[in-house]
């Protein structure tokens, strides 16, 4: 991941010990022998994602789970977590097709600040949508929100949302653009941060699942590198439905699992500090790609420069590195390169 080279370089601290969902849970509610027969149960499922992805291009992650199986439901709230939605929506293809290392590193003073210090100094503006992208003529007439920018080439990293909706985004349209992106819809995954009073009766790093017989359920990360806080994670349908409510309905759901582990005086030790809710985001529509079953070869079709002058990169474009910033950033690379032999030729 280069992020690590550039994170270090800006002094952020690695933290390359292994994350609480490498490890065991929490056994409050999940004693350690179930726990046991769970990770067998992953570790057959991944098995069999291979396996009926290589017999058929249109399945499902779903058709690798058990028929009936005790643990699918929390097998299926992990995927949502990972993909953004739930396995019946997921390719099979796809799925197997990311490019998993099992080495997962953290940056102590958070991913998105080394991102965002990365990008000090880079000429940019903000609330300055981009409406059309007109590709008639010789150069680019890219219609903004602030007025046209005329140029030779334009690198789109725009959500696959934004692409599948916005027919009209390209002058003349550029039907196969959209139907990629269509291919590749935004899964949804929410972070609700929470502060925790009383936090060292807990372990550093420690996990608890908020129910292990459904998908509709969170994971909840206590004391990250010690903090007093809780990380709580939601993913797929419920994510949607709880950002309908409106933010706070993220907080009740976490009351409500919480106390139901821990008691119900648990609630006076905690409060919520933020969420962003990344499907009402109007700019992103979701959090990060997958491709829906049939669909893996989009990512390529999204990829593919269009007359040397529009290149496309972001996650959703990579073939092994989806729903990562690496992904983005190999993605980014690689436009950009093509560009500069665009321009050489």
């Amino acid at each position: 991941n280069p992020w690590t080279r550039i994170a270090q370089a800006q002094g952020y601290a690695i933290d390359k010990t292994p994350p609480p969902w490498a490890k065991a849970s929490l056994a409050i509610g999940f004693p350690l022998s179930e726990q046991r027969d769970f990770s067998e149960a992953m570790h057959v499922f991944h098995m069999r994602i291979g396996e009926v992805a290589h017999l058929d291009k249109d399945a499902t992650v779903a058709a690798a789970l058990e028929p009936d199986g005790r643990w699918n439901g929390l097998i299926g709230a992990i995927a949502t977590f990972i993909s953004g939605a739930e396995p019946d929506r997921l390719s099979a293809r796809d799925f197997d097709n990311y490019d998993d290392t099992d080495v997962n590193w953290r940056v102590v003073e958070g991913y998105g600040a080394a991102i965002a210090t990365y990008g000090d100094g880079l000429p940019m503006a903000l609330d300055c949508p981009v409406h059309r992208i007109d590709h008639h003529g010789k150069r680019l007439k890219i219609e903004t929100a602030k007025g046209v920018i005329a140029a030779d080439q334009a690198i789109v990293t725009l959500p696959t949302t934004v692409l599948a909706e916005q027919e009209s985004l390209f002058s003349p349209a550029l039907p196969e653009k959209t139907q990629a992106a269509r291919g590749l819809p935004l899964g949804l995954a929410d972070k609700l941060f929470i502060a925790l009073d009383r936090p060292e009766e807990f372990e550093s790093d420690s996990r608890l699942f908020g129910r292990t017989d459904c998908t509709a359920t969170a994971a909840y990360h206590l004391r990250p590198f010690g903090r007093p806080q809780i990380e709580a994670f939601f993913g797929g349908t419920n994510a949607r439905e709880l950002e309908a409510q409106g933010e706070g309905a993220f907080f009740d759901f976490a009351i409500s699992e919480l106390t139901g582990r821990l008691g119900s005086a648990f609630a006076k030790r905690i409060k919520p500090i933020h969420i962003h809710r990344w499907g009402a985001d109007p700019f992103a529509r979701g959090s990060y790609s997958y491709a829906v079953p049939g669909m893996a070869e989009c990512r390529a079709d999204l990829a593919e420069p269009v007359d040397d002058r529009l290149f496309f990169a972001g996650e959703a474009c990579s073939k092994g590195d989806f729903s990562t910033a690496h992904g983005a950033w190999h993605t980014g690379v690689a436009a950009a390169e093509q560009a500069i032999a665009a321009r050489r030729g």
